[in-house]
């Protein structure tokens, strides 16, 4: 079962993303990496976001038979790049 954390609906309303997002993009992104720094998992996807293509973030946790949706946000130019390379994110799929 896929949950939202209280942060993630915050931030759904604060920046004005579609409720279903972050649901879509955990469960259609082919990129997964597990943070170094946070100890969550992390889906990306390229979506239509604020009218143009963007790559789009997901941290989650698994716990038991759940998955909760933790935060969601667009990363910046490079952003994903970089931590992957400071091997803060390692690919998990």
């Amino acid at each position: 079962m896929v949950e939202y954390s209280q942060h993630i609906e915050e931030r759904l309303q604060l920046r004005g993303i579609e409720h279903e997002l972050p649901k879509h993009v955990f469960e259609k992104a082919e990129e997964r990496y597990f943070d170094a720094e946070t100890g969550h998992y992390v889906a990306v996807m390229r979506c239509q976001l604020y009218n143009r293509m963007r790559e789009v973030m997901v941290a989650y946790v698994i716990k038991q038979e759940n998955t909760i949706l933790l935060t969601i946000h667009p990363l910046k130019e490079g952003q994903k790049n970089n931590r992957i390379s400071t091997g803060r994110w390692r690919k998990i799929s």
